[in-house]
């Protein structure tokens, strides 16, 4: 995920299903507890989880831009294929374009969850 330490990082989604070592490896690289929805100041990075069931993945990417800095990255973690509440990526795909993202790269974030790296569109990056 890039993570550099002093980042600020923002996690919306949360929920029990979330992988807890990918949390606790986020805030050691980073050297900051991560923030939870109701953060108002800038993060350099948002970690979205994502189900399919959540609701709407366009309001959700909107969502994840309000608080995220100029320069900022947003991480869409959704469960792999075949997992309970899978996203498929040519929704991510469609989704990211209407929130003014794009899609510069996927990991294989852990077992669980996939990662789609997002960034505001005229950003190569």
């Amino acid at each position: 995920m890039s993570l550099q330490p002093g980042q600020v990082v923002q996690e919306l989604g949360y929920d029990d299903d979330v992988d807890h070592q990918l949390r606790d490896d986020v805030e050691a690289l980073t050297g900051e507890e991560m923030l939870d929805e109701d953060a108002v100041e800038a993060v350099d990075v948002v970690v979205l989880w994502w189900r399919d069931g959540d609701g709407d993945l366009v309001d959700a990417l909107v969502d994840s831009l309000t608080s995220l800095g100029d320069n900022g990255v947003v991480w869409l973690l959704s469960p792999k294929s075949g997992r309970p509440g899978h996203v498929a990526p040519a929704d991510i795909e469609d989704a990211a374009p209407i929130a003014g993202l794009h899609s510069t790269s996927s990991i294989a974030a852990t077992a669980d969850w996939a990662g789609t790296r997002l960034v505001s569109r005229g950003r190569a990056g």
